[in-house]
């Protein structure tokens, strides 16, 4: 009998053993953006493709699961150092955010403090990793956008006379518009006008007026899609059709509640991602993204679902356990990404000491209220 219970104690502890070696790694990512108020397509947008990738990964059946965290911030920087505070009180490993650039150098900056890792997918202000080792970008930095885009629309030859509108009072706008202005000039692209809006700006005649009269067939728009989709309903108004060329901030334009998307018929915009791509990974995440949501997504979602992935990868590498405290595993995080290699939706990825995403940009256009691709 005692060698019956001996026996009886061995399986059971070997049984123990194995189930132990069998759970799952459970990774808790927490992303934080705005789900509402005037930026929330961009957070609706990051926290739907965050949590489709998270969704993959666990049903996967391949050891991992990710416990994704979700905060609204608003757009608002205060609001968004709250935000982090709710997710590290639920033991937060990393983060996916903030999706906009005031919040993310808010919150990048405590994250900092403590140590937490952070991979945004659409933050792209230098601001955003200047002095903080923990912060990581997987959209294009402004500077990379200004000089892409000029160089694109002197390749491309869509303008001889081009004016440049931009928001002089946001971080985002002022560093795309100084690099495209730089690049502009070594390609010889002329700029006949410049001028500029505030956040509080809601009358565009003036602007849009002086672009006009200049005679510039291209108009270059380092600006979000709200304020661009006035200057798109001042221009026609008054009969004015130049060329429009913008960034991935105008991406959600045709989403835009009660604006007239034939408005943005013809706009050019650089984005990393382009929806009617035909790679099976794209049809299957858009697939996906308009099942659940009813609605074709926009880049941020793509940056995000690579953010989710991207993340993962990373923590195999750092060999982050279920439960390890986020402080612990920061550093170990910031020499997995510098090793990291990944091709996702938004292409094929690298990442440099100073959290700066290296992958090649895509033009697109709205065609018949759609994105595809500027070569389609």
């Amino acid at each position: 009998m005692k060698k019956i219970i001996a026996l009886v104690l061995v399986l059971c502890l070997a049984l123990a053993a194995s189930a132990a070696l069998a759970e799952d790694l459970v990774l808790k990512i927490a992303h934080i953006g705005p789900q509402t108020g005037g930026a929330a397509v961009y957070g609706l947008a990051t926290y739907r493709g965050a949590k489709i990738a998270a969704d993959e990964i666990s049903d996967a059946d391949n050891g991992i699961k990710v416990e994704l965290l979700n905060e609204d911030d608003t757009h608002d920087a205060e609001k968004a150092v709250n935000a982090y505070n709710n997710v590290m009180e639920q033991g937060a490993q990393m983060i996916v955010g903030t999706t906009t650039t005031a919040p993310c150098i808010a919150v990048g900056a405590k994250a900092f403090e403590e140590r937490v890792f952070m991979l945004t997918p659409s933050a792209s202000s230098t601001d955003v990793t200047a002095d903080k080792d923990n912060v990581y970008q997987l959209c294009f930095t402004d500077p990379n956008q200004g000089s892409a885009s000029a160089a694109v629309i002197n390749e491309k030859k869509l303008g001889t006379k081009i004016a440049v509108i931009y928001n002089n009072a946001d971080a985002y706008s002022t560093g795309i518009y100084q690099t495209f202005k730089t690049k502009a000039e070594d390609l010889g692209l002329e700029i006949v006008s410049t001028t500029t809006f505030t956040d509080e700006t809601t009358d565009f005649s003036v602007q849009v007026a002086d672009a006009k009269d200049k005679g510039a067939d291209l108009v270059f728009l380092p600006i979000y899609y709200t304020p661009a989709s006035q200057i798109l309903i001042a221009s026609s108004s008054i009969g004015y059709t130049p060329t429009f060329f913008g960034v991935d901030g105008m991406d959600g334009i045709l989403t835009l509640e009660g604006f007239d998307t034939s408005l943005a018929e013809g706009v050019m915009l650089l984005t990393p991602f382009v929806a009617d791509a035909k790679d099976e990974l794209t049809v299957n995440f858009v697939a996906k993204y308009q099942e659940q949501y009813k609605e074709v997504p926009n880049q941020f979602a793509a940056d995000a679902y690579d953010c989710i992935y991207a993340m993962v990868e990373a923590a195999k590498i750092a060999g982050v356990q279920t439960g390890d405290a986020a402080e612990d595993i920061c550093d170990n995080m910031i020499a997995a990404m510098q090793q990291l290699k990944i091709t996702g939706l938004t292409g094929a990825m690298t990442w440099s000491a100073n959290g700066e995403v290296d992958k090649v940009p895509t033009a697109m256009i709205i065609k018949d209220g759609k994105y595809v691709g500027l070569d389609n």
